[in-house]
């Protein structure tokens, strides 16, 4: 998926305008990037478009991911894009989703399982049939 799709996809799932889109998935990736090993997250980078890599780029110090839970990881978006945790929810679904379109389905598996369970309502349907985006 290139670039302008994914951001696409983001605003359309978040029904924000394509420079809010990009805002939202850096908020969203920027802190996934916190969550993941270091490892992981050049994986993860290496099937993404250029400007998304840079985003997760690992710092020296990011082999060992950072331990916080769903709620951590949504205030953190939330304070980050400057949106209510509602919004920032939606937004982490909308961002995950349109990553499970964009990598390969391993790719988002490896993701998942370093995520604890209270993720699953935010991971749960990007991993659903029919997750793919709804045209309306």
């Amino acid at each position: 998926m290139n670039y302008d799709t994914f951001v696409d996809q983001v605003a359309q799932r978040t029904r924000a305008s394509s420079e809010r889109a990009v805002e939202l998935t850096r908020a969203t990736l920027e802190t996934l990037a916190e969550r993941l090993t270091g490892g992981e997250l050049l994986d993860l980078a290496a099937q993404l478009p250029k400007p998304l890599q840079l985003v997760l780029k690992p710092r020296p110090a990011t082999e060992a991911a950072d331990r916080f839970g769903a709620a951590e990881f949504v205030a953190r978006v939330g304070q980050r894009a400057g949106i209510d945790e509602n919004a920032a929810r939606d937004t982490v679904r909308a961002v995950f989703t349109t990553l499970r379109e964009a990598v390969s389905g391993g790719e988002f598996d490896d993701i998942v399982v370093q995520l604890p369970r209270d993720y699953r309502e935010m991971v749960e349907p990007a991993l659903a049939p029919g997750a793919t985006l709804r045209r309306g």
